[in-house]
């Protein structure tokens, strides 16, 4: 057997480099993201498994790779353990021996598909969900998709085998393929077909990975679904088996059964921005969905329903449960934590089967089932137990008893793998031992997902003892009974309720692949399953925060795209919020510095460009001064980057409300900057205290309603600050609207016409903190469309589906390569549709969209959606792009100086003002221990611990030095140069504490050189 692989040589890791470069990942808070799948296992159960932690993780990106990287492991006697969406539970992705993880997360190609053959052929790592999506604009869908198709792939699917949604009418997964591509172990590339697909199902990555997989499509139809609800398990039995009698073209059969129905109208409310949304209560009862393409067969279905005692539910639960079809592990929510049992059993035993849970089992069993084909059903069951508690190993033995169960009716388990090996004979059938064989012909080392296939032995052995004793085990996990209901609790250090989300998170993976960050970094710590991994790691003592985690928390993009499609409801983004603060606040780690440089000029002169107060309102033109009121019940409120950037985007929007007839005030220099910058920075003492002045400057003027120009202004006026305010003690009474809100009623009463043609083939982008934290869709795009002359085309993916343009965080936080290849693919977009500009209401999305177009070489222009409007009444307003690009320009060379590097940099070339800045004594120390033969070796470890207590004597006095040396680095306009000596110190106090260990270790090299040749 092959040996374990728990770490690489700096050999090893310098060849995998070499060859993949930064898709190759040795990093430990990075791979104990990839020791686990979906399953949470007993703590007596965990050491038989062992250390799953590999050694390392790489991505490759074609065949020739994964040839190149199979010849390598070869040589190198080193395990690999393919990895997809890692959304199965039956440990089939667990790098038990260590070694390498195979990412296949790039292997995510639609290759071709063929309408009049009905097939589509993929690349193995092409998630369900996307497939579905490329299919409908060419009429097609696949035949069937698994209830997990948000996040699993169809190379997976192949590994593991399976049924799904649609599998009533077609079947097990295997009937529906055609062909199925792989590169063995051995590096052979090998296209199963025919009965030979038997050699490649469900073999779980053990023989190869899969590369391209053809299926079967059908055309794309409406679906038409039932809903009907059943008080007994038998009548439920009799309704499925007279579907199946009268021939109807059914496509889909499931239900729940009358646990699941009352655990979930027991789930929390989902909680957006303080808003709830509740589903309908469910009965209590079998809760059957039947699917189906042809609407005249419905009334057939409902007298069938009918005839066994059915009741057909109203159209609100049919819909609530249909759209909740990818959602089975909902009940985790209140766990947190389940305990799983799949089983297939045969459909006539149905009924028996229940009744047996029910006489054996006393803990609540949550149920889905899946009618598959003439003869079959497929038993996805739960128990909601939490695996924080002893007592969870005694309620896992009742998986062993559900599927004793199914066994004892003639059924089986639905899977075997790594904990259920011993069931593979029931599960492969006689395929088994021909897989077996080519196993041994083709990994004869074996290196491929070693044990997945026969088992570890001493799980083996526990599992057969377990299955002896089963009634003994049964009683102790019946006695085990769950305490359900979220509890928080704050757990080493992390917020209780962010604990308790971090143990419910199912860890399906349907939030990663819609991960702004998740899509441009392209590793797991970047989603957000992945950070509530790394979560429970801290909680549990097995990893710790970092700097660079710290910083990868921080670059969420706050677009919000996962809280729409977590199947718990989990409130993730906020989740980040809250530890935003507790890390750098609480905990004290560094926050991106240029944000401590936006607070210096926020504390200073309370905007975020490091601009001058008295500069604010300078883009108020001549004309609007005198039509501003000193006080009104509406105030425009233009925002840091609309005042000192992007000025066309103040000055149309006062023009466009000043032209509707809108009377309104303005805060003039006593506008501070929204504060949302200090709240994703962790920055929250700077922000309250601009809750505080922005809330006192709008009641002075007798607001009640603020008008944004900005959607996170309007995030922060309409959601925020009433939150804060509210923290603080705060009255708080005011409405907040975008512009472009307050416009679209003015058109329709016909307040506001635009009078001049503008000829444009134009799109629109979705800022995500006013789209989907906001719902704000139709407006900015009526607001386009009032304008004479306009050809308006939709980007492929908008409202509440936009790509995120990835947001200030990611340009001043990883520019290079993340932030450009965010913005550059939604750019891109706008280019798929011909447009002749891409127009945004965001001042920080522009700012981005611009910066990454140029770093792109994308000619896109950028327009700002009132400057545009402001052409519909023949105002043209200059182009900000060159200015934007210009400070881009500063504050890129800016950031780059604010790390470790650019100060160590700064450092070295103040050497000589440095030690004329230093005290007498010191100096003579150092040329002493110079004089001394092998002092300066000595000295050499000390000066890292020096250097604390030097900076503060030093850099007061070198300060002036300082600024004119970064001048020279810096070209930057005279305003900010004159900021410099009154924000610098202040950033410099507040980054050099945390960074100067870092710049310690690059600067005591040249130090003590300089000691040597030059003091």
């Amino acid at each position: 057997m092959v040996a374990e692989k728990r770490s690489f040589s700096q050999a090893e890791q310098a060849e995998l480099q070499r060859k993949f470069g930064a898709r190759v990942n040795f990093n430990y808070n990075e791979r104990i993201l990839y020791d686990h799948d979906v399953g949470a296992l007993p703590s007596l159960i965990k050491p038989l498994v062992g250390d799953t932690t590999p050694a390392g993780i790489v991505q490759p990106e074609n065949e020739e790779e994964l040839i190149w990287l199979f010849k390598w492991a070869r040589n190198k006697k080193v395990p690999l353990t393919p990895r997809a969406s890692a959304s199965s539970g039956y440990g089939g992705v667990l790098p038990v021996l260590g070694g390498l993880v195979i990412d296949l997360s790039r292997f995510n190609k639609i290759i071709a598909h063929d309408e009049k053959s009905q097939t589509v052929t993929v690349q193995g790592g092409v998630v369900w969900k996307d497939l579905e999506y490329y299919l409908s604009f060419y009429g097609l869908a696949p035949r069937m998709v698994p209830t997990s198709a948000p996040a699993s792939t169809v190379g997976g699917w192949v590994a593991q085998e399976g049924s799904g949604i649609g599998s009533y009418k077609y079947g097990w997964f295997k009937e529906n393929v055609v062909s199925v591509r792989a590169v063995l172990a051995n590096g052979e590339v090998r296209t199963f077909t025919g009965k030979d697909l038997d050699l490649i199902f469900g073999t779980m990555g053990t023989i190869g990975v899969i590369t391209e997989v053809t299926l079967k499509v059908k055309h794309l139809k409406d679906t038409h679904v039932i809903a009907a609800n059943f008080q007994s398990a038998k009548d439920l039995q009799n309704f499925i088996l007279d579907l199946g009698k009268s021939g109807l073209d059914i496509w889909h059969v499931g239900f729940i059964n009358p646990t699941a129905a009352e655990l979930k109208n027991q789930l929390p409310p989902k909680i957006h921005h303080g808003h709830e949304e509740k589903g309908p209560v469910l009965p209590k009862g079998f809760i059957t969905i039947v699917a189906f393409e042809d609407s005249n067969i419905a009334g057939k279905i409902e007298s069938l329903a009918a005839k066994n005692g059915g009741e057909i539910l109203p159209a609100e639960i049919t819909k609530h449960e249909w759209e909740q079809r990818y959602n089975p592990m909902k009940v985790k929510r209140i766990g947190p934590s389940l305990v799983p049992a799949e089983v297939v059993i045969p459909k006539n035993r149905l009924s028996e089967v229940f009744n047996e849970f029910e006489r054996l089992i006393s803990l609540p069993l949550v149920v889905e089932g899946t009618v598959v084909g003439d003869s079959e059903i497929v038993l996805l069951g739960f128990i909601p137990h939490d695996e924080r508690k002893f007592s969870f190993n005694f309620a896992y033995s009742l998986s062993l008893t559900v599927l004793k169960t199914a066994k004892k009716f003639g059924g089986r388990s639905y899977a075997a793998g790594l904990y259920l090996a011993n069931e593979a004979p029931a599960v492969y059938g006689e395929r088994l031992q021909k897989i077996k064989e080519l196993k041994a012909k083709v990994d004869p080392d074996g290196l491929f997902n070693p044990l997945k296939l026969e088992g570890k032995g001493i799980i083996n052995t526990v599992m057969s003892l377990a299955n002896t004793f089963e009634g003994v085990a049964r009683w102790f996990g019946n006695k085990a009974k769950p305490d359900l209901g979220e509890k928080f609790a704050a757990k080493n250090g992390i917020p209780g309720n962010v604990a308790w989300y971090a143990y419910a998170c199912a860890q399906c993976g349907y939030c990663r692949n819609v991960c702004t960050l998740y899509d441009g970094r392209g590793w797991e710590s970047a989603s957000p399953r992945g950070k509530w991994s790394f979560i429970r790691k801290v909680i549990e003592g097995k990893a710790k925060f970092d700097q660079k985690m710290v910083d990868t928390f921080l670059l969420c993009t706050t677009c919000e795209k996962c809280d729409f499609v977590c199947q718990l409801d989990l409130p993730i983004e906020p989740s980040w919020g809250v530890l935003r603060g507790d890390l750098v606040m609480e905990k004290g780690y560094m926050t991106f510095p240029a944000f401590e440089m936006m607070a210096a000029s926020l504390q200073k002169d309370i905007n975020i460009w490091a601009g001058f107060r008295e500069d604010r309102d300078k883009w108020v033109p001549d004309d609007l001064k005198g039509k501003i009121k000193d006080q009104a019940e509406i105030a425009y409120f233009a925002g840091c980057t609309a005042s000192y950037v992007e000025n066309d985007i103040a000055i149309a929007s006062a023009r466009l409300l000043d032209a509707a007839g809108i009377e309104f005030t303005y805060l003039g220099k006593d506008e501070a900057c929204c504060g949302i910058p200090m709240l994703v920075s962790g920055r929250w003492d700077v922000f309250q205290e601009i809750v505080k002045h922005n809330i006192t400057e709008a009641k002075k003027r007798g607001v009640k309603t603020v008008v944004t120009s900005c959607p996170a202004c309007w995030l922060s006026w309409h959601d925020l600050y009433p939150e804060w305010a509210k923290k603080l003690g705060l009255e708080y009474d005011i409405e907040a609207k975008h512009y472009s809100q307050v416009l679209e009623e003015k058109i329709k009463s016909g307040e506001l016409k635009f009078t001049h043609e503008v000829n444009a083939r134009v799109t629109f982008h979705d800022s995500c903190h006013i789209g989907r934290a906001g719902g704000v869709y139709e407006p900015p795009r009526e607001l386009i469309k009032a304008v004479p002359g306009v050809e308006f085309v939709e980007m492929e993916h908008n409202r509440e589906n936009a790509l995120c343009c990835g947001s200030v965080l990611t340009r001043i936080g990883e520019s290079h390569p993340t932030s450009d290849k965010l913005g550059g693919k939604r750019v891109n977009e706008a280019v798929k549709v011909n447009a002749d500009m891409l127009i945004a209401l965001c001042p920080c999305c522009q700012f981005q969209l611009r910066v990454a177009a140029d770093k792109n070489n994308i000619d896109m222009p950028v327009v700002d959606l009132a400057a545009f409007a402001a052409k519909g009444l023949g105002i043209e307003l200059p182009n900000p792009t060159p200015y934007a690009l210009e400070l881009w320009a500063v504050f890129e060379k800016m950031i780059a100086l604010m790390t470790p590097e650019g100060f160590a940099q700064v450092m070295k070339a103040l050497f000589p003002q440095m030690f004329k800045a230093m005290p007498g004594y010191m100096v003579a120390m150092m040329k002493v221990m110079r004089a001394i033969p092998g002092g300066l070796s000595l000295m050499k470890p000390m000066m890292p611990k020096m250097m604390p207590m030097l900076m503060p004597m030093v850099m007061p006095k070198v300060l002036p030095d300082m600024l004119r040396e970064v001048e020279k680095r810096i070209p930057m306009p005279d305003y900010m140069k004159r900021q410099m000596p009154n924000l610098m110190p202040v950033v410099m106090d507040r980054l050099m504490p945390k960074m100067l260990p870092d710049v310690a270790k690059l600067v005591t090299d040249d130090m003590i050189s300089y000691i040597k040749t030059s003091l």
